[in-house]
C-alpha cells in the first residue's frame, strides 16, 4: 500500500489524490450578487448537506490554487449573504462546465453559457430555470479555513425555499430518483451520471438491531461463494427464525444461487426462508 504524508505534498499533489479519491461530489451551482447588481454564476463541487432543522447545505469557494485568489462568489456572499443553489443534471453539465471559466467581474455566467435568470421569491441572487431544482438559501456565516492558496471558505447556507420541477416528481409530488438524472463530479475531468441503469438500494440498518455477522449460521459465515456484501444484508435481520451459530447444514451451488438471487432483488425474508430450508 502506498502511504502519502500531506505535509510532504504540494496542494496540486494533494489535489490530485483526493479530488479522485473523495467522489462522487455533488455540484452546487450557486448564483449570487454584487451590492452593484452584477450576478454570479459558479460551481463547486465541496458541497453537501449538514442539517435539517435548520436545513443547511454548505458549499467551499476555495482560493485558487494558482495565484491565491479568491471567486467572485466569495466576494459576493460578503456583499449580499445569499444565494440560490442550483442543483445540477445531465442535460445542463456542459454548461455548468463553461460557466466555470474565469470571466472578468460583471460578466455575466448566465449569458456566456447559455442559461435563463429566473427571479427568485426571497433572495436577490436570479435562480437557473434549466435546473430541476433550486434553492433559495440566506448565508448564516463564512467559515474561512486559512489564507494560502487552495484554502477552502466554508459557506453555511439555510435553505428557505425549494423549487421543484414538475418532471421529476412522481404522484405524491417526491422526487423520483430515477428521473431526476443527477450528475457528480469525481477527480480531473471526470464526472458520472447516475441513471436508473446505476440506481441499487440499499436496506437501511435494522432499527430493532441486526443480529450481526457472529450470529451467522457457520456455513453462511464460512462461505466463500457469498460476499462480504450479501453476509451483511442477510446479518441486518433482527430475527433469524430457527437458525443460531451451531447449526450444520450445507450449502449446494443451487442453494447459493437462490440466496444470492434473492438477496440482488432486495428480498432477505426469501434469502432467509431458503437458508431455513436447509435445517
Amino acid at each position: 500500500m502506498l502511504t502519502l504524508d500531506t505535509d510532504q505534498l504540494s496542494t496540486q499533489e494533494i489535489q490530485q489524490y483526493l479530488q479522485y479519491a473523495i467522489a462522487p461530489r455533488p455540484i452546487c451551482f450557486a448564483s449570487t450578487i454584487d451590492l452593484a447588481g452584477n450576478v454570479n454564476l459558479s460551481p463547486f463541487s465541496f458541497f453537501n448537506l449538514f442539517s435539517m432543522n435548520p436545513p443547511i447545505c454548505i458549499f467551499s469557494p476555495s482560493r485558487r490554487v494558482r495565484d491565491n485568489t479568491t471567486k467572485h462568489t466569495l466576494e459576493n456572499i460578503k456583499e449580499v449573504p445569499e444565494c440560490v443553489i442550483n442543483i445540477v443534471n445531465y442535460n445542463m453539465v456542459q454548461q455548468v462546465s463553461l460557466s466555470s471559466c474565469d470571466y472578468p467581474k460583471g460578466t455575466s455566467e448566465f449569458t456566456k453559457a447559455g442559461f435563463t435568470e429566473l427571479a427568485s421569491e426571497l433572495v436577490r441572487p436570479p435562480r437557473v430555470a434549466e435546473s430541476p431544482i433550486q434553492l433559495e438559501c440566506i448565508v448564516q456565516e463564512v467559515i474561512a479555513l486559512g489564507a494560502q492558496a487552495g484554502a477552502g471558505n466554508l459557506v453555511l447556507a439555510e435553505i428557505k425555499k425549494i423549487h421543484l420541477h414538475e418532471s421529476i416528481l412522481d404522484a405524491s409530488n417526491h422526487i423520483d430518483q430515477a428521473k431526476l438524472d443527477l450528475v457528480a463530479r469525481l477527480g480531473g475531468d471526470w464526472y458520472a451520471r447516475i441513471t436508473e441503469a446505476n440506481l441499487f438500494k440499499v436496506e437501511k440498518p435494522n432499527t430493532k438491531l441486526g443480529i450481526g455477522f457472529d450470529q451467522l449460521p457457520k456455513a453462511i459465515k464460512e462461505s466463500s461463494l457469498l460476499t462480504a456484501n450479501e453476509k451483511a444484508q442477510l446479518a441486518n435481520t433482527n430475527i433469524a427464525p430457527l437458525l443460531n451459530t451451531t447449526n450444520e447444514f450445507k450449502l449446494s451451488s443451487e442453494k447459493i444461487q437462490a440466496i444470492k438471487a434473492a438477496l440482488s432483488n432486495n428480498e432477505t425474508e426469501l434469502a432467509w426462508a431458503i437458508i431455513q430450508t436447509l435445517v
